[in-house]
């Protein structure tokens, strides 16, 4: 079986959830990681996050979000892994901000060298799929080969079982 890792960026808090703001204990793609980790006990985790913290404040947060896409911004990698050679698998999930990924995970695919092997990504989102995300994977990774994408409902992340289970099957 393949070396895997589950790289993820998340957010707690403030969260739009099926029309109105919540506070979560877990971001919605913490949850699904962690299921994926369930069903993939030997593959490790990672936990993408910047070395700053987005506002608390949810309309803020989608703002500063906003703004760092405008930018093209490539915020640092808080605790990045010094390499992941060992990894045949990367499953990368994040949520959709702006139609696309998080530009921390824009930074984390540009740190390493991903030829050779297999990202699968998975993405959290209220409606919008998986934006543009996938596109971009596969242009900063050229040497990958990166499996279609799985949208998940942000809301469902908690019951998102056969999801995790897709993904999961789909590690060699």
């Amino acid at each position: 079986m393949a070396k895997v890792l589950i790289a993820y960026y998340s957010r707690r808090g403030e969260n739009y959830v099926n029309g109105s703001i919540r506070d979560l204990i877990l971001g919605n793609t913490e949850v699904v990681a962690a299921k994926i980790k369930a069903l993939l006990p030997e593959a490790d985790l990672f936990q993408i996050d910047t070395t700053y913290e987005y506002s608390k404040s949810y309309m803020t947060c989608i703002e500063e979000a906003k703004q760092e896409l405008r930018d093209q911004a490539r915020p640092e990698v808080k605790n990045a892994p010094e390499n992941i050679d060992e990894y045949d698998t990367i499953i990368l999930g994040y949520p959709n901000w702006w139609g696309t990924m998080p530009m921390v995970c824009y930074t984390f695919l540009e740190s390493y060298d991903f030829t050779g092997k297999t990202i699968i990504p998975f993405c959290t989102n209220e409606g919008s799929g998986m934006g543009s995300s996938e596109r971009f994977i596969k242009k900063l990774c050229p040497g990958a080969t990166v499996l279609a994408g799985t949208p998940i409902h942000g809301a469902e992340a908690a019951h998102a079982d056969r999801e995790a289970q897709h993904i999961a099957n789909l590690v060699e």
